[in-house]
């Protein structure tokens, strides 16, 4: 059997249990039989899994691509800042109160910071002394310190005392009381940007051959660039702004899936947006279940489960970036 012919399809399977084991545990477990017509599965549990997948596919495959365009195995919405970048934006649109957008408001402010952010950090990758997988890791370290600073100002100096702690709640990556509004906002965006970026798959290819080989194939790659990284700057900023920030997703799932099935982004860029998916619906179960009736933030039980590999992946890439066709 080959497994990269059934490597989609048994990861649909599982995204379709781990749903399903979503929907029906919780302080009341309904039966599978049930579940198309229980109205605490409808308005609560259901609004909450279909944001945690969104989240998940729009993060593993934003990290993916983001990857491939920086060319370091460590680069991830969260690690490199874009994802502070996004809460930053989002942050200072829910202090200032604007609304001139509607629901959409949000995720406005959430795209300008994260494409501002997603901007700086590749300008600053681009030079010959950023090449170091570690110092784009410093580079988004001191981002993220600087962000979180100016959070902090905004917060501090902000209106509205009710609104403050819902913000500092958020921005560890929170999915409490997620409804149908927040799915309406999440889902055109990120499956707009997935269908999107499997379209780019054969032009990463090209692009893993390196930049000459790429160039003289007729390669724009400039342009690839820019779409890229707009993409990546959408879905994370959707994701942002309906979850908070959520670290790791984009390094982890990539990750597992090069080592194990290859670089090659026609299986690799649908495969990260599927089992992105089933990674934060599973880290949510657990953050749901494993102290009831307290219940955790998944961006914490997402970092106890990334930060090891994180770890791990930095102290490879020391060595090599060989194994992940990077």
């Amino acid at each position: 059997m080959n497994i990269r012919v059934t490597a989609l399809p048994l990861a649909l399977g599982l995204l379709v249990l781990t749903v399903l084991v979503a929907l029906s545990l919780g302080p009341i477990t309904i039966p599978l039989a049930e579940l198309p017509h229980n109205l605490v599965v409808h308005n609560i549990r259901l609004p909450r899994v279909l944001v945690a997948a969104l989240v998940g596919a729009a993060l593993a495959t934003s990290g993916a691509l983001m990857q491939t365009i920086f060319h370091n195995p460590l680069a991830d919405p969260g690690i490199i800042g874009v994802s502070s970048g996004a809460a930053l934006g989002a942050v200072l649109t829910i202090v200032s109160g604007a609304t001139f957008l509607g629901m959409w408001t949000l995720p406005a402010g959430a795209f300008i910071g994260a494409l501002v952010t997603v901007t700086i950090v590749y300008l600053i990758a681009s030079t010959r002394k950023a090449g170091d997988p570690a110092t784009l890791v410093l580079v988004g370290m001191a981002i993220t310190s600087f962000i979180g600073a100016v959070i902090s100002a905004a917060v501090a100096n902000a209106p509205q005392d009710s609104d403050l702690r819902s913000v500092m709640f958020w921005m560890n990556g929170d999915l409490v009381a997620r409804t149908w509004a927040h799915v309406s906002v999440a889902v055109l965006p990120i499956l707009v940007g997935l269908a999107l970026a499997v379209a780019l798959s054969r032009d990463l290819n090209i692009l893993l051959l390196g930049e000459a080989t790429a160039q003289s194939s007729g390669l724009n790659i400039k342009r690839l660039r820019v779409c890229v990284l707009v993409l990546a700057a959408v879905m994370t900023a959707t994701a942002v702004a309906v979850s908070g920030t959520i670290s790791f997703v984009g390094l982890v799932v990539p990750h597992l899936i090069r080592i194990t099935l290859g670089p090659d982004h026609k299986l690799l860029l649908p495969l990260a947006g599927v089992l992105g998916a089933t990674f934060v619906v599973a880290a949510d179960i657990v953050a749901r279940l494993l102290f009831q009736p307290v219940v955790l933030q998944t961006g914490t039980v997402v970092a106890f489960i990334g930060s090891p590999v994180f770890l791990y992946l930095l102290l490879r890439t020391r060595n090599s970036r060989k194994g992940l066709g990077l």
